[in-house]
Order: C-alpha cells, then sequence, then structure tokens
C-alpha cells in the first residue's frame, strides 16, 4: 500500500476480510490508532488492535477544531507510525482524514487558515497523504470513511474542506463497529444517506439512465432499511446493509457529473443545527417537508419537480406503510412513521440571523445556493421552524 490517493477507497467488509488483507499486507507496519476516547475499550478497537502492530494510541474527544487537527498533524509526521487508523464516528473519521493530509502535505494548511467568508475550503491538486489511513465508523450515515470531504470547525463556524486527497485508502466496515449505537441514531443514520442520495438525485436536473436507476435503488433499499430498524430494531444485518449503502451514496456512480451542489439543503442544515444546537440531522428532518414542497411547486434552483416525483412514489411503492402522495406530506409521514424529532422553534429574529449567515457563508455570487437569495433562505426556514408559544415542542 503507498501514500497519495490514487482510486477511490477500498472498502473491507466485514472482520475475516480485515484480519486476511492485514495479516498479509500490514504486518511489519507501525500503526498510529486514532479512537474515540469513549471506545478505547470497545470490541472494534480491540479487534484493531489484534489484527495491526500498534506503535502508539491517541484517545480523541470532541469534535476538533482547526488547532487540534495541526497539533495532531505533527504528531502524526514525526511519530513512529507508518500507517494510521482510525476508529469512531464522522468526526474522528474527518480530524483522521484532515491530520493525515496536512502530515503530508503542510503547504495545505494556508487553505484551512486564510480568511475568507466562504464555508467550503478546497484543497489543492490530488494532495500527498503520506500516512496511508485506514478508516473504521462507528456511527452510520455520515460516509466519511469514503468520502473525499471533512467537516472543520473553526471560530467562524464549519467548514467544508474538500480534496480528492481526504478519501481513506481504506475502510473497513464491519457491524461489530455499531453494536452499541442507539437505534434511533441507526434511523438518523439512513435518513442521512437517504437524504444525500435523494438530494443529488433530485438536486439535479439531468437524465442519466444507468446512474438514475442505481440512485433510485438505493433510495428504495435505504427506505426498507429504515422501516426494518424501527420496526424489528437495527439488528447487525440491517447496520450492516446501511453502513454499504451509505458508502455507496459517495460513490462516483451517482456523484459524478452532478451538480457538485445540489444537496442545496445541507448547507441550510449545517447553519441551523450550529445555531441551535441540535443534530444536523434534526436540522435536515426539520427542512425537509418545506424543502420538498419548493421543489414541487418548481422552485428550480432547489431541484427538479419531476425527478422529486418519481424518486417519491418509487419510495411510496417500497414503504411498508401507507405514505402520502405529495412529496411534502409524505417525507413528513415518513419522518412520524420513524420517530425521527423535526420540529424546532426559534425566534423570528434568530431565524434572522441564521439566514444572513448561510447566505454570507454559501451564498451571495458563491456557488453551494444556487441563486437562492436571502428572502427565500429566510422563507424556507420560517416554514420549518416555528416560533416558540404555547404548546411549541
Amino acid at each position: 500500500m503507498t501514500g497519495g490517493w490514487q482510486q477511490p477507497t477500498r472498502v473491507l467488509y466485514g472482520a475475516a476480510e480485515f484480519t486476511d488483507w492485514a495479516a498479509r499486507r500490514a504486518s511489519g507496519t507501525g500503526t498510529v490508532l486514532l479512537v474515540d476516547a469513549r471506545l478505547t475499550g470497545s470490541a472494534i478497537t480491540a479487534l484493531v488492535s489484534r489484527a495491526l502492530p500498534v506503535l502508539e494510541v491517541v484517545p480523541l474527544d470532541g469534535p476538533g477544531g482547526l488547532e487540534s487537527v495541526v497539533e495532531l498533524a505533527d504528531r502524526l509526521r514525526h511519530g513512529p507510525g507508518r500507517l494510521v487508523a482510525a476508529v469512531g464516528g464522522g468526526s474522528l473519521l474527518d480530524q483522521a482524514k484532515l491530520a493525515t493530509t496536512l502530515a503530508g502535505d503542510p503547504g495545505a494548511l494556508p487553505r484551512l487558515t486564510a480568511p475568507q467568508r466562504s464555508g467550503l475550503v478546497l484543497l489543492p491538486g490530488e494532495g500527498a497523504r503520506r500516512l496511508p489511513l485506514l478508516a473504521v465508523p462507528t456511527t452510520l450515515g455520515t460516509g466519511a470513511e469514503v468520502s473525499r470531504v471533512a467537516c472543520l470547525h473553526t471560530e467562524r463556524g464549519k467548514r467544508l474542506v474538500a480534496g480528492r486527497s481526504l478519501a481513506p485508502e481504506l475502510a473497513v466496515l464491519d457491524p461489530l463497529a455499531t453494536a452499541g449505537l442507539p437505534a434511533e441514531l441507526v434511523v438518523e443514520g439512513v435518513l442521512e444517506a437517504l437524504f444525500r442520495v435523494a438530494g443529488v438525485y433530485a438536486g439535479d436536473a439531468r437524465d442519466r439512465p444507468g446512474e438514475d436507476a442505481l440512485a433510485l435503488t438505493v433510495a428504495d433499499q435505504l427506505l426498507v432499511l429504515g422501516y426494518r430498524a424501527v420496526g424489528d430494531g437495527p439488528d447487525e444485518q440491517v447496520r450492516g446493509a446501511v453502513a454499504r449503502l451509505s458508502a455507496l451514496t459517495h460513490s462516483d456512480w451517482l456523484q459524478q457529473d452532478r451538480d457538485p451542489f445540489a444537496l442545496r439543503g445541507w448547507y441550510l442544515a449545517n447553519e441551523l443545527s450550529t445555531a441551535l444546537g441540535v443534530r444536523k440531522m434534526t436540522a435536515v428532518a426539520a427542512l425537509l417537508p418545506a424543502l420538498f414542497r419548493r421543489t414541487a411547486a418548481g422552485d428550480r434552483r432547489l431541484g427538479s419537480a419531476e425527478r422529486l416525483e418519481r424518486l417519491w412514489q418509487g419510495l411510496r411503492s417500497a414503504a411498508p406503510r401507507p405514505l402520502p402522495a405529495d412529496p411534502s406530506a409524505g417525507i413528513a409521514a415518513l419522518l412520524e412513521h420513524w420517530g425521527v424529532g423535526h420540529r424546532l422553534t426559534a425566534d423570528p429574529a434568530d431565524l434572522d440571523a441564521i439566514a444572513q449567515r448561510t447566505v454570507r457563508t454559501w451564498g451571495a455570487g458563491l456557488p453551494a445556493l444556487g441563486g437562492l437569495t436571502l428572502d427565500d433562505v429566510r422563507a424556507v426556514l420560517g416554514e420549518a421552524v416555528r416560533p416558540p408559544g404555547p404548546g411549541a415542542p
């Protein structure tokens, strides 16, 4: 295995495939293990530690900011390891991706520290990761173990860093890693993957028959798995299938030649969740009915009404419970079926500030919002978030 990004992440499915790979390819390769501090004694951490020659264990706690990522990069650059293994959720994997990239290419640091209003930071060229990265996700839905993006917490808010060099060389998907995940987070993981594949499909109006068929199939399968997770519980089979499909939503088959900013709702949800201090998927769930309603009404900046209709009717057909034909009412009903919290409240003045921050960070000449104005963003937020009052959640 060599450093530097050459191809999409190679995915190893299950403990047997991983341990076989480790025995053949990683013997003698000193490993630095980055692990969520809450998972140091977990079964998946023990599995990785047994399979790899671990020289150093680095527990990480919290989302990590620019300063901690730079410190970690320096530690890895001068450390004993020749391979980095990261065990944890999306936030930890993002830190590992950024730190290993910076360890191999310190010249990328000015991109992360340059003052700019844009929420998107593009890393130059292919980059060069000196230390190959093996990612073991312990949560579902983010797909951080295969994606070419990472979220970075800064003083100016959460930034989205994008670059081909961020994709890990290897990922291990094993249900053991998500065995302790609460059922509601498994369901939210399904929703996150469904939001991603559906948003890209409906958000780009161009027809691609082969890719479209795959996207619709993945969306249908995710919907079925969401209902299974709610009804029978997120057993090993469900968690394994969700992990595979979540990773697939980042694949070139579903992303290549698509509008890279097709998932408009992500940018609104990013600012809304940060401002209100709620989980990202809570913000996404609050926004989805409003986004679907406006898309279905013909706002092509948010997506194609025709493709949203096609997507939604397919999901209705796959659902084991009746769902309304209208996409907006339907997605609201789906959230109720799955028990995903989606009712948020905020003062109108707070929504004004969130709208302004969203447009400043992602719009007003920047491409992410696709021409949505301040009034447009404020209107979507007003539909999604109710003012506080008697009986409000």
